[in-house]
């Protein structure tokens, strides 16, 4: 039997590990770690530098050069083609390196459960059980670098991405709005009157950069804040909170 552990290991910062993750990662029989080319090697050196952290005996890490997904119109059809192609890549890894079974760590930035897909990959997986430790969220790690609630008093918040925010606008019953996996500044589909943001990139890491104010006067610095950056380190992961009313 083989168990595969989807490990939340937070933003990138080593000390958002929980006891739970520690012990996970030391009772792997194989740890998997994909690579995301040259220009996300940081990604890679980063859960390097974790397991050298944490590991208290040695157990085999293996790398793999993680599936590209294809730049298509059918997003939905392109990312299930995606997802197949990693869980071929995971199962090959499994049967070569633990053809008896055991139990398989795999890192997750943030938490398995929120807008990750490694849950749904691993669910194509044939005779493995899959279990889950919680992570930090890089939403959580954005409200409390800027010290604030998620949300106001009382009231509901609305987790979307990028695309959706872009094609359908302000979330209907929304006070507070998350954005994830924004591709750049769907922000400006919106009237930014009344609307106060909270951005985030990096967060958590060191060269984690925050912006806050009014929409209508930071949107700019915003957009001209994250093309540096990602020029700078050749990737980017940023999110961002915004809330309408007098609770902003």
């Amino acid at each position: 039997m083989t168990t595969l552990h989807l490990i939340g290991i937070g933003t990138g910062n080593p000390d958002h590990l929980t006891f739970q993750a520690v012990n996970a990662l030391n009772s792997a029989d194989l740890i998997l770690i994909p690579r995301k080319g040259d220009a996300k090697a940081d990604l890679a050196d980063l859960r390097r530098q974790i397991l050298a952290n944490v590991l208290t005996a040695p157990v085999k890490v293996v790398e793999f050069d993680l599936p590209v997904r294809a730049d298509q119109p059918d997003y939905i059809g392109a990312v299930n083609d995606w997802h197949d192609a990693i869980a071929a890549t995971w199962a090959g890894l499994i049967d070569t390196h633990l053809p008896n079974g055991g139990t398989v760590g795999l890192l997750v930035w943030g938490d398995p459960s929120l807008y990750d897909s490694t849950l749904r990959i691993a669910a194509r997986l044939h005779g493995v059980q899959t279990k889950v430790v919680p992570g930090i969220t890089s939403l959580q790690v954005l409200t409390a670098a800027h010290a604030i609630p998620l949300n106001a008093l009382a009231a509901p918040v609305i987790i979307t991405t990028g695309r959706r925010l872009r094609d359908e606008g302000w979330p209907a019953g929304a006070d507070s709005v998350a954005v994830m996996l924004d591709g750049g500044g769907a922000f400006a589909a919106l009237d930014p009157a009344g609307i106060t943001i909270w951005w985030g990139a990096y967060v958590g890491m060191p060269q984690q950069a925050l912006i806050h104010g009014p929409l209508t006067e930071v949107a700019s610095q915003i957009v001209e804040t994250r093309a540096r950056l990602r020029a700078e380190h050749g990737w980017i992961m940023d999110i961002y909170l915004m809330r309408r009313g007098d609770d902003a």
